[in-house]
């Protein structure tokens, strides 16, 4: 076997290399690492880290020879010994004074910092493997043999020489990695030396531990140049934690969290006991414990309910799961680094929301309710209540296939999700939290009401912080973990102009953001030196600091303390009300797919006349006040924070966009509709107070056509149900300015269609029964025009293209070929022709319905709506259903009523009698006990398909079938 030269230094190979390269990387080996600012320094000496790198080569390998680690990461750390041993002897040097076991101590280090340099260098190192391997220069008889035999090579000075030379950005990497780990774990020993005594009494009940043993460092992210959260272990086995961050907040929260135990009966919530010192401190270890009975449980989300309120009151964010742990009955926190944190908006083409702006101030924004982290691979829920062990991570994470052997390769697959602590266990299971809703209620409950009591007292409790450090993220640290592993790619690690590119995105993502810009020196500056940002400020300034220590002045729109002490005074019982709205709504999040059959049997008579259109319209006009209530009013429009359901059958909270199934459009229909009939302005007002961002965002995909794509045209998910809204609202408002802007929208539609997707909700169905309308309701050419291209899309892709939308089942209306076959027959009826006809009945035909599903998005009544030749049995199901749990239009009472209206229209007596009949059970039941909304635990919504802007809607209809047309059919105005 082969070997290469060995190379005098980095210096003669680095020449040869920018030889190669025309000269790019001229100047010292080190130049190639320099970013283009650093370049143009005019006096600039040899980096540190290069010092440490040339220290490292120089003195030769600790051993190229002996057994090569299996392990991948120990294996690849063995590489890099010369650089570690430099750093692990700067910690035995400290770690030898106090009571320390300086071997184990400085064993664990080098360990711990050996993995850290494997992973910064593994995709190099695989590459280089990859090249050994298909160039035959490795020895041994097993790919395992193969890649120790690349291992030992690698180690050797001529080879780590050579590498380092071609990958100078890398060697910085290590270097610095080296430099800042050991810099940081040595202040950590001697401040544990000096602070050992106070430590011991305050955090190990006074009773020595014995000698520290083990240190393990990265509990989160690193930052300040490798300074990083550490958990230190005693020969006792008993345990502390080291922050290398000021305490001072963290001890004021412990005081509040003392005074809303004095105030709430029995609550008893515990804290976090501290050593604060200058800059740093020291904090007691938290162990998890399951709980032992149901009782426990109980009261643990009592207490964290109250938890909640106190969080909520302050201003807290970034209350993840990594930073909460379940102690038995007691939810502890052990970051509140992230209090009086300000509200930081992201500036969007469409314009300021009042309903983001609602949500980003409320109980959601601090990350303890459940908040799903989305994907293509399904979603997971990374919230302080949730952190669910155990499944699969939604998106690809980079891994590793062939490990140990010379055909290691880098692959992306979804990766396990580990979870955390966070959660109580009652026995060896994580309890559900969706399940304990009314403790958690309850306790929230009680601990508002405590605050508003004694808000006073609270605001003055509050005046200590004014000058505690607290973090500010500016950014999801998931976005810098992310740039910072992308750029260990070898591409970008030969120069480090390659790599400055990577984190543009950081530019990129701050377009339309004045004060993020102002942040990106800082925020670069941490990437080059391997640490995740950060930014801190003091709740009484509007300043943030970076994390060299430099001053930005004026970034905040107002200090924290002064925000929240404004917040304190106004809060009562509205506010409690909303708050508890969004508590229910994103526990329902975490819910199983909803049950929509109630499995009750209650009897189907009681009102056997029609019923009264004028309590109809009654009961929809109390829905729309209700609607009203509910809005958030702001910037010139009108929004609601709506429970949705995305990516399959995940539901989150969120504000409302403009769509017309879950979106303002399909809110404002309902409400101009009202209005119509009603002739009461403020319906019609709030209608159009909710669509005025509409020529925002029309103009919005006029710039950025690709968002349209990734909308749809579809009828009720896509552009072209916004279209038939904007035609019907324009009509039923008689509003020019809303008429002005269908073409542009229709023109939209047009340029959003996907040549695979033909359902109803999302494709090309649903555009083709959009654009019939449109042009019945306006006459508009372009919507006709585009109806035509729509049914000649569909007969081609009816037999080549298979109905995908977002991995729902191809049967049923909504989503799959029955709506298809529906669209083109309707086609067919506007004299287009009889090939779209029998296009669609062929469609039909082939799909039948197993009576189980009643829903019109995937069962009985949208199969029974697309059917003219309706088979009896079907009407039959639908007229004896048992009830439904929810009135919702797509799933519940109103969506199979909408069924029987159809079949009476077309001449079937008793499902028409059967409809009459569901709407006076429908009045009945929303008089006893309200309206119910289709949505997990029947949380309230005002959407049009589960929420209360469809059941309204569906009341209308049934009030008033001759001048309400059926949304679900995207019928125009009769």
């Amino acid at each position: 076997m082969s070997r290469p030269k060995p190379a005098a230094s980095l210096f003669v190979v680095s020449q040869a290399i920018s030889h190669r390269d025309n000269g790019i990387n001229s100047g010292p080996w080190w130049t190639g690492a320099l970013t283009a600012a650093e370049r143009r320094w005019t006096v600039q000496g040899r980096p540190r880290w290069a010092e440490l790198v040339d220290q490292a080569v120089a003195t030769g390998p600790v051993s190229a020879e002996g057994a090569v680690p299996s392990e991948w990461p120990d294996a690849f750390a063995w590489v890099f010994r010369p650089l570690a041993r430099i750093a692990r002897n700067r910690v035995v040097q400290v770690a030898l004074d106090g009571k320390i076991d300086a071997e184990a101590v400085s064993a664990g280090f080098d360990r711990q910092l050996g993995r850290r340099l494997a992973g910064l260098a593994a995709r190099t190192l695989v590459l280089e493997l990859n090249v050994e391997r298909v160039s035959g220069r490795l020895a041994g008889d097993t790919a395992q043999e193969r890649f120790a035999d690349f291992v030992r090579a690698q180690a050797g000075s001529d080879r780590l020489t050579a590498l380092f030379a071609e990958y100078p950005v890398l060697a910085r990497l290590l270097g610095q990695a080296c430099d800042h780990t050991s810099t940081a774990q040595v202040e950590m020993i001697e401040r544990f030396n000096a602070d050992r005594e106070l430590v011991v009494a305050r955090l190990l009940g006074g009773v020595d531990p014995g000698d520290l043993v083990d240190v393990h460092m990265g509990s989160g992210d690193t930052h300040q140049r490798g300074r990083s959260v550490s958990i230190l272990r005693f020969a006792d086995g008993r345990r502390i934690v080291y922050k290398p961050r000021s305490l001072d907040l963290h001890r004021h929260f412990g005081g509040l969290v003392s005074w809303l135990n004095s105030k709430v009966l029995g609550l008893g919530l515990q804290t976090v006991d501290t050593v604060t010192r200058t800059g740093y401190g020291w904090l007691e270890y938290v162990e998890h414990r399951p709980c032992a009975q149901i009782a426990e449980v109980d009261r643990f989300y009592r207490r964290q309910g109250a938890l909640l309120a106190l969080l909520y009151a302050i201003d807290a964010a970034d209350i993840h799961y990594e930073n909460l742990i379940a102690c038995g009955d007691q939810p502890v926190l052990v970051d509140v680094e992230t209090l009086f944190h300000p509200m930081l908006e992201q500036p969007t083409a469409t314009g300021p929301d009042p309903a983001a702006r609602v949500l980003a101030s409320s109980v959601h924004r601090m990350a303890l309710l459940p908040q799903m982290l989305l994907g293509e691979h399904g979603a997971v829920d990374v919230s302080g209540l949730g952190g669910d062990k155990g499944v699969q991570y939604p998106t690809d994470t980079v891994s590793w296939d062939g490990v140990g052997t010379d055909a290691m390769r880098l692959v992306r697959r979804p990766g396990e999700f580990r979870g955390a602590v966070n959660r109580p266990r009652l026995g060896a299971v994580d309890v559900e939290p969706s399940e304990y809703r009314t403790a958690m209620l309850g306790g929230f409950r009680e601990g508002y009401d405590a605050i508003v009591r004694h808000r006073s007292e609270l605001i003055g409790l509050l005046t200590a912080c004014t000058n505690d450090e607290i973090r500010i993220v500016v950014r999801p640290s998931q976005v810098y973990a992310t740039l910072l592993d992308e750029s260990t790619h070898p591409d970008v690690l030969r120069d480090a102009v390659l790599r400055e590119r990577v984190f543009d995105a950081l530019t990129i993502d701050s377009a339309c953001d004045l004060a993020r810009q102002r942040l990106i020196p800082s925020e670069l500056a941490d990437l080059w030196a391997g640490d995740v940002p950060m930014f801190t400020s003091r709740p009484g300034s509007r300043d943030l600091w970076a994390a060299d220590g430099e001053r930005l002045p004026d970034l905040l729109e107002g200090p924290g303390l002064a925000t929240v002490v404004l917040k304190i005074a106004a809060m009562d019982e509205v506010d409690r009300y909303d708050q508890e709205w969004l508590i229910s709504a994103s526990l329902a999040t975490r819910a199983k797919p909803v049950e929509h059959r109630s499995g009750e049997s209650r009897p189907r008579a009681g009102t056997s006349g029609i019923p009264d259109p004028q309590r109809l319209l009654s009961a929809a006009c109390g829905i729309a006040d209700e609607i009203g209530a509910r809005a958030m009013h702001g910037d010139g429009r009108a929004n609601w924070l709506g429970l949705e359901p995305i990516v399959d059958k995940h539901w989150a909270v969120l504000p409302m966009g403009a769509g017309l199934a879950h979106g303002y459009c399909g809110v404002a229909l309902f409400l101009a509709q009202l209005a119509d009939l009603t002739g009461v302005q403020r319906y019609a007002e709030l209608a159009r107070d909710a669509v005025r961002p509409v020529p925002r965002l029309i103009d919005q995909l006029i710039t950025e056509p690709e968002l349209g794509v990734t909308i749809g045209c579809g009828g009720t998910h896509g552009l072209g149900g916004i279209s038939y809204a904007i035609a019907r609202l324009g009509n039923l408002l008689d509003d020019p300015e809303i008429r002005s802007w269908l073409p542009a929208v229709v023109d939209l539609t047009r340029a959003a269609t996907d040549d695979e997707l033909a359902c109803f909700a999302a494709g090309s169905a649903g555009g083709l029964a959009a654009m019939l309308a449109v042009h019945t309701e306006t006459g508009l050419p372009s919507a006709g025009r585009l109806a035509w291209d729509f049914a000649d899309r569909l007969v081609e892709q009816a037999n080549t293209v298979p109905c995908t939308c977002m991995d729902m089942p191809t049967s049923g209306f909504a989503h799959g070929h029955t709506g298809i076959g529906w669209a083109l027959m309707r086609f067919a009826q506007t004299g287009a022709g009889e090939p779209y006809g029998e296009f669609g009945q062929a469609i039909l035909d082939a799909e039948v319905p197993d009576g189980s599903d009643l829903s019109w998005c995937a069962g009985l009544a949208g199969f029974t709506m697309a059917r003219r030749d309706t088979p009896r049995d079907w009407a039959d199901t639908l007229t004896a259903h048992a009830p439904l749990r929810d009135m919702s239009l797509c799933h519940g009472e109103l969506g199979v009523t909408e069924a029987l209206m159809i079949l009476g229209d077309r001449g079937h007596n008793h499902a028409a009698r059967a409809a009459t009949q569901h709407a006076g059970l429908l009045l009945g039941a929303i008089d006893r006990g309200g309206v119910r909304c289709g949505t997990p635990h029947g949380v309230v919504s005002s959407g049009l398909l589960n929420g209360l802007a469809g059941i309204g809607y569906g009341l209308l209809r049934l009030g008033f079938r001759h001048r309400v047309p059926s949304v679900l059919l995207l019928e125009p105005t009769p």
